[in-house]
Parts: C-alpha cells; sequence; structure tokens
C-alpha cells in the first residue's frame, strides 16, 4: 500500500489519462502506418513503434498498479508535532550551518526540485518521528550529516 497525498494521487491519475488517450493511440497508429509501407522485417519505423508501444504499455501497467495501492492520506487527521508523511521539515546542517527546507513525500511524488524527498531516502528515514530540536546523523553517500530539526508542519 502506498500513501500519497490527493495532489500526487491526481497527478498519477492525469498522467494514466493521457497515456491512454493520448499517447498510446498516437503510437497504435504509428504502427498501422508503418505496416502499411511493406515488408515488416526491414521497416525500421515498424519496430520503433512496437519498441514504443510496449513502452508505454509498461508504464500504463506501473501507473495503474500504483493507483490500485494507493492511499490518499487525510491531511486533517495529520499532526505537526513529529516528521511523518508530508511534513514539511526545516533543518540545519550543523557542519556548515545550512538551512534546508524538505517535504516527506511518497516514493512517487518525490522530485528534488520541488523540495519533495521520498520517504524512502536516508533523510527521510533518519528523520521520521522526530521533533523540534532533536539531532540526527544521517549517512549519505557522501558520508555523514548531522541535522538538527528547526520547524515542523504540514505541507501545502
Amino acid at each position: 500500500m502506498e500513501y500519497m497525498s490527493q495532489e500526487g494521487y491526481d497527478k498519477l491519475v492525469a498522467e494514466l489519462h493521457q497515456l491512454e488517450s493520448v499517447e498510446l493511440p498516437q503510437v497504435r497508429e504509428a504502427i498501422a502506418e508503418a505496416r502499411d509501407k511493406g515488408d515488416l522485417s526491414e521497416n525500421f519505423e515498424y519496430h520503433a513503434a512496437k519498441r514504443e508501444q510496449a513502452r508505454l504499455l509498461s508504464r500504463i501497467q506501473f501507473k495503474q498498479k500504483v493507483l490500485a495501492n494507493a492511499r490518499v492520506v487525510d491531511m486533517s487527521k495529520l499532526g505537526s508535532d513529529c516528521v511523518q508523511l508530508l511534513s514539511k521539515v526545516e533543518m540545519t546542517n550543523l557542519a556548515n550551518n545550512a538551512k534546508m527546507i524538505y517535504i516527506i513525500a511518497s516514493p512517487h511524488e518525490a522530485n528534488i526540485r520541488e523540495g519533495k524527498i521520498s520517504i524512502k531516502s536516508p533523510i527521510a528515514q533518519a528523520l521520521l518521528n522526530k521533533k523540534v530540536g532533536d539531532v540526527v546523523d544521517v549517512r549519505v553517500p557522501a558520508g555523514m550529516l548531522k541535522l538538527r530539526i528547526e520547524n515542523i508542519q504540514l505541507s501545502d
């Protein structure tokens, strides 16, 4: 079971709809056009379109499976006293006093450009169930980080 925000769930539904109703019909049309050109054994366009169809069908199946197991988190039942899924966490790297703000998100919503890290990431795992003022040690690929939690709030 995957827990996610309503926004993340809606985004996955929209992506699935785009794949099924726009991209897949385009690929099927490309296959039909390539098939009409004759000999399929040497038809690059046909083989490329078939590969694209297989890739799309795989993505559709994956997104369907994620949605089938998805559960939208009721934000009204979440608190901001400790770090959990959908918490917005402000912290300080004690080695260089750099401030960081991350939202703990489901793996399917993680996007570092938007400041969303996966709940399965080392940083999120170390922060889970911690409170404001706690100091955590996190092993990351670059070494060890010592982070102090400055603020916790629910993400928007």
